[in-house]
């Protein structure tokens, strides 16, 4: 045979062999490029760990607005001794304090964090009025006036209306906070206050 061409042969079977080798090459380098379009994705974890640690304006809102929130719960939770009369409305008082108590000492540790003014104690009495929910000095006058049924009765109404409140302003938190133990809490919030108004709902006999 012909030496040249087994030369000119061998030569194409080379560059052949070359041209796959680097279109292999692209190829990873394609992959990687691929995955780098998801690396981003790969170090999110890290960044999004990071991110947990993070607030915005809504998280400081929700914190705000929930301790005065959660303090006049307590407070109304705190008139079942003496004035009650249905067991079941004393045990549901008591684990209304016993849940948002330290839910107020949790929410004040945040805002001190975030170098954020905790609310005093008594603050917001009346700037309060407008978040849902709230009562005013009168209904709280006529709670503390009330014993036995009457107690029972307005005890649940005014709770009810008061978890109301705080369901729609902890989805608001879920809906637009950034900081995940807020985020969390609401969840929580949403989840206790809904199956509690279920609850008194049923002792009213409305459901």
């Amino acid at each position: 045979m012909d030496m040249n061409l087994i030369r000119r042969v061998a030569l194409v079977a080379t560059a052949g062999t070359a041209s796959l080798v680097l279109a292999a090459c692209g190829s990873d380098d394609d992959a990687s490029a691929g995955h780098d379009g998801h690396g981003p994705s790969f170090s999110a974890p890290a960044s999004a760990t990071a991110s947990q640690g993070e607030h915005n304006g809504a998280d400081v809102a929700f914190a705000k607005g929930m301790i005065p929130h959660h303090r006049q719960a307590v407070e109304m939770a705190d008139l079942a001794p003496g004035r009650v009369q249905s067991t079941e409305v004393e045990k549901l008082a008591g684990e209304i304090k016993k849940a948002q108590d330290p839910e107020i000492k949790t929410l004040s540790g945040w805002l001190a964090s975030w170098g954020e003014e905790v609310p005093a104690e008594g603050a917001g009495d009346h700037s309060m009025h407008d978040m849902g929910g709230m009562m005013t000095a009168e209904n709280m006058d006529s709670l503390k006036n009330a014993s036995g049924k009457a107690f029972d009765t307005a005890f649940m109404e005014m709770m009810i209306k008061h978890h109301q409140g705080a369901v729609e302003m902890a989805k608001t938190e879920k809906a637009e906070g950034s900081f995940l133990d807020a985020t969390k809490m609401a969840d929580a919030i949403i989840t206790s206050q809904t199956a509690e108004i279920s609850r008194m709902n049923s002792l009213l006999g409305k459901s």
